[in-house]
């Protein structure tokens, strides 16, 4: 077992690092990686599992703390799992409201009973930038592409992920409802269950 009094999370993303510290609580004080560089390593993997671990030993190689890295993005089965790994550079890095506006037109044909979706999400923590065993946690939350944004919460895909279970879509969701639920909640849970938390 682990145990961490700190780690850096190797994202910039301020809504993620939220996240995140909220889901750990107290137990792990968690660093952005932009505290200790502003450079993203280039994602060459070719699945989420092979992002993380990239991210994750790149941020415990600049900062010397252990690292999470949270590869994640929503995979849209009648797209074939795209945007997946390119989520959040769909629209060629233009932002969240461009990769929305490219995803509804992608879909804009497709019958409602054929936009189910899944956001998925996965942890890697490594405890040194070499670590031969990273711990691996995935999270997947099933949903379905909305044809129109709705909520003021979240960040990302939030607006058109419309949530079956609780009748609304993500970013309609309150923010603690969403950590308790999301993918990004599901792999952390895991993983807290993997450190002893």
């Amino acid at each position: 077992m682990i145990k961490l009094e700190q780690l850096v999370l190797a994202s910039h993303n301020a809504g993620k690092l939220k996240e995140l510290q909220a889901m750990l609580g107290a137990h792990v004080k968690v660093r952005s990686i932009g505290e200790f560089s502003d450079v993203e390593p280039e994602e060459t993997g070719l699945s989420f599992v092979e992002n993380a671990i990239l991210k994750a030993r790149n941020a415990a190689r600049i900062s010397g703390l252990p690292a999470l890295a949270d590869d994640s993005g929503l995979a849209v089965d009648y797209l074939g799992g795209a945007p997946g790994i390119y989520s959040a550079r769909y629209a060629d890095g233009k932002g969240d409201a461009a990769n929305n506006a490219k995803l509804l037109d992608a879909l804009k044909d497709v019958p409602d009973g054929q936009r189910g979706a899944q956001f998925v999400s996965v942890l890697a923590l490594v405890r040194h930038a070499e670590d031969p065993l990273p711990i691996l946690c995935e999270g997947l939350w099933e949903g379905t592409i909305l044809r129109a944004a709705r909520g003021e919460h979240g960040f990302g895909y939030d607006p058109l992920f419309w949530v079956p279970e609780a009748g609304c879509s993500s970013a309609e969701l309150p923010p603690e409802h969403k950590n308790r639920i999301s993918h990004r909640a599901r792999a952390m849970a895991l993983l807290k269950q993997r450190l002893g938390l």
